[in-house]
C-alpha cells in the first residue's frame, strides 16, 4: 500500500513560480510511474507531467518547457517545479502514483489534492 500526501500549492502571479511536493508513505519501491494529474473548475482531470521508475518523463504540451517533474529518492518525494506560471494553470494538483503497470493513465493511488491559483 501506498499513501501520497501533497503540499505546495497556493496563490502566486503569472510568470512565477511554484513547487508541489508529494510525500510517498508505504511501499515507495513497488512504484513504477509517478505523476501530475490537475482539475480546473467545470475540466475533466489531465495528466500534467509523468515520470517513470526509469526516468522517462512525459509532459502535457500546455506545460512543457515550465513544469519539471522530479522523484528525490532521499526524501520520498516525488515533486513538480512549475516556472512561469498562467492563469490557465489554475487548478487542483493531484500526484498520482502506479504499481501495477507501467501506464500513468492506470493510477492505483492518489493524493488529496492541492490548489494551486495563478492570478493575471
Amino acid at each position: 500500500q501506498v499513501r501520497l500526501v501533497e503540499s505546495g500549492g497556493g496563490l502566486v502571479q503569472a510568470g512565477g513560480s511554484l513547487r508541489l511536493s508529494c510525500a510517498v508513505f508505504g511501499n515507495k519501491f513497488s512504484i513504477n510511474v509517478m505523476g501530475w494529474y490537475r482539475q480546473a473548475p467545470g475540466k475533466q482531470r489531465e495528466l500534467v507531467a509523468a515520470l517513470t521508475s526509469g526516468g522517462t518523463t512525459n509532459y502535457a504540451d500546455s506545460v512543457k518547457g515550465r513544469f519539471d517533474i522530479s522523484r528525490n529518492f532521499a526524501e520520498n518525494t516525488a515533486d513538480l517545479q512549475m516556472n512561469d506560471l498562467k492563469p490557465e494553470d489554475t487548478a487542483v494538483y493531484y500526484c498520482a502514483a502506479v504499481d501495477s503497470s507501467y501506464n500513468i493513465y492506470e493510477v492505483d493511488y492518489w493524493g488529496q489534492g492541492t490548489q494551486v491559483t495563478v492570478s493575471s
